[in-house]
């Protein structure tokens, strides 16, 4: 019987011609980090264990993303910890504020992941990889210090579920509405522990920055990882950016799959989750009308240059609403620098938005757009948990980045037909 390209990498990874959903592998690790919440725990765990070196400088880094620049003592503390280690290890993959961009996005754009890999990181989205044909998954802070150490990691196979999107999606439905109704769809622990494997001729018409976002939420569904099979746009965009050698990996014909479900996305509208869960999945129109205080455009989950661009041909010579602030933050430099040479900047700044340096802080309720009591935020990240970006009674929905732009335009929670008037060009 065939494997599915998870099981492929794992055996490839573990040395063996072949593995199944349940076993456990000992696997070589292509590629680790962390980040200014966890590396320091892994620091920590790292000493405890012995180690003096990590397995392959070249194969690790750490970025300071989500608190940096440092909001308060604790924080910065947090990040000299993790710089004191880079510099005593000589670690040359090291971004700092001014440098770093959103760890998901920003270690994608530089090529530190590639098709075939196996790449781990302390933070439970690392499964934004998938997109590229990887296997990349989350991991706690200790295992993170034995892959630092070893440069290995055991792990169980997970099962395979395998969903299949079909047709064009139509205007204003975006890579994460899909991926948003599949949650919708199996609920928050569909996919506990399984691979999320995405396939379709609707991948086609989807942008990366689409496809990242899908992958990017499998963990949403308490899946192990998301992966999607390479094609030409993947290899497109990987191959100028890729820093090592890659295998592009596809699941065999005869592989088995745990479940497979089909989804037409050419019969399905922009949706939102409400709160306060991932799952808790409708239509925007159904949800439409919510007056809302904050509108959040960035995260690694929708801040990226595609989202900004949607958003802007939004905002375009229109305003913020007087009872809504909006806050868009690019996820990567490299991303703030395009949006600034396109005029998007421009166009957010003249409607009225805020516009930050890179950074996860109001995703996690941490600084730059935290909640206060009963305020509700329409926004663009992947988590919309009780008090998850701030006060436990606010609110939070979550939203494409055109959904977030024509809310706050309105200052209620609005489907971008209705600010915009007219349908997005049809995708090719």
């Amino acid at each position: 019987m065939g494997m599915t390209m998870t099981e492929k990498i794992l055996a490839a990874h573990s040395g063996v011609p072949s593995v199944r959903p349940g076993e456990i592998v000992d696997c070589r690790v292509d590629f680790a980090f962390a980040n200014d919440i966890t590396a320091p725990l892994a620091i920590q765990e790292f000493q405890k264990m012995g180690g003096e070196a990590v397995f392959d400088p070249d194969r690790v880094a750490f970025v300071l993303d989500h608190y940096v620049p440092n909001k308060d003592i604790a924080s910065a503390d947090q990040a000299r910890i993790t710089r004191e280690f880079v510099r005593a290890q000589g670690l040359p993959h090291f971004y700092d504020v001014g440098r770093a961009g959103i760890a998901h996005v920003l270690l994608a754009e530089e090529g530190f992941v590639g098709p075939g890999d196996l790449f781990v990181g302390a933070d439970s989205h690392t499964c934004n990889h998938g997109a590229l044909g990887a296997f990349a998954t989350g991991v706690g802070s200790s295992d993170l210090a034995a892959a630092l150490i070893t440069g290995r990691l055991w792990l169980r196979v997970p099962q395979t579920l395998r969903f299949v999107l079909r047709g064009r999606p139509r205007p204003w439905v975006t890579g994460k509405d899909l991926v948003l109704t599949i949650i919708g769809m199996i609920g928050v622990d569909g996919a506990r522990y399984a691979a999320m494997e995405f396939a379709g001729d609707a991948l086609a018409f989807l942008t990366m920055d689409e496809r990242f976002s899908i992958t990017n939420m499998a963990v949403e569904a308490g899946a192990k990882n998301g992966i999607m099979e390479p094609d030409e746009r993947t290899l497109g965009w990987i191959a100028p950016r890729a820093r090592r050698p890659f295998t592009v990996v596809r699941s065999d014909p005869d592989a088995a799959y745990a479940d497979v479900r089909t989804i037409e996305v050419d019969s399905l509208d922009p949706v939102v989750a409400a709160p306060s869960s991932p799952g808790n999945v409708v239509p925007v129109r159904e949800a439409a009308g919510v007056p809302v205080d904050q509108c959040f455009i960035g995260t690694c989950t929708n801040g990226r240059l595609e989202d900004l661009r949607m958003a802007a041909r939004i905002l375009s010579g229109r305003t913020v609403h007087r009872d809504t602030r909006l806050l868009v933050i690019p996820a990567t430099p490299a991303i703030y620098r395009q949006a600034l040479e396109e005029g998007l900047i421009r166009i957010f700044l003249d409607a009225g938005a805020a516009v930050s340096t890179s950074t996860c802080g109001p995703c996690i309720g941490g600084h730059m757009g935290v909640l206060g009591a009963g305020e509700v935020c329409v926004s663009t990240s992947s988590r919309n948990f009780v008090g998850r970006m701030g006060h436990r009674t606010s609110r939070v929905y979550l939203a494409n980045a055109a959904v977030a732009a024509a809310t706050a335009v309105t200052g209620r929670l609005t489907h971008p037909a209705d600010v915009v008037g007219e349908a997005v060009p049809a995708r090719g």
